[in-house]
């Protein structure tokens, strides 16, 4: 299984968040603007539930059935910024490994890295989480923080689901 190395496109975190959405969706112009295609990545990591050492094997998702679950959390998020028609441009990637580390290893040789952001941080927080500010603090190309916002795009072309992949060192 390889990663996307698709070079000069723009590259955006997806979580599922209305915020995420509002980065794809603005990603997705600016590639358009520039005649580049978007790859949308969504990180995962294996979660180890913290249950009971007498708890059933079974009742634990294994790693698998964690992986289906990220696929599906990636694929809905494109389905509802796009509809049924996903924009051509858009190319969706599920990769395990630390969201930061994966946005931007996936970033190397992109044109910028698009985040989600809340539209205002609350008691003097930023607005933009932690893997933002990690993506902020090394990434080599230009971070643009995208707020969200109130009115969805219209629907588009469609996507290709392009690996399976584990993350190595950033």
């Amino acid at each position: 299984m390889t990663e996307f190395a698709g070079g000069n496109g723009i590259v955006v975190g997806v979580d599922g968040s209305e915020a995420s959405m509002a980065a794809l969706r603005w990603a997705t112009e600016q590639a358009h603007a520039l005649g580049t295609d978007v790859v949308a990545v969504h990180a995962w990591e294996p979660v180890r539930p913290k249950i009971a050492s007498c708890a059933l094997v079974s009742a634990r998702p294994t790693v698998a059935e964690q992986r289906i679950q990220a696929a599906g959390l990636l694929a809905s998020t494109v389905r509802e910024v796009f509809g049924p028609r996903i924009d051509g441009a858009v190319h969706a990637v599920l990769v395990e490994g630390p969201p930061a580390r994966v946005l931007l290893r996936q970033a190397r040789g992109a044109l910028l890295l698009a985040l989600g952001r809340k539209a205002h941080g609350q008691y003097e927080l930023p607005a933009i989480g932690s893997v933002g500010l990690e993506c902020l603090r090394h990434a080599t190309i230009p971070v643009v923080a995208v707020p969200t916002t109130e009115q969805p795009a219209a629907p588009g072309g469609a996507v290709r689901m392009l690996s399976l992949a584990r993350s190595s060192a950033a």
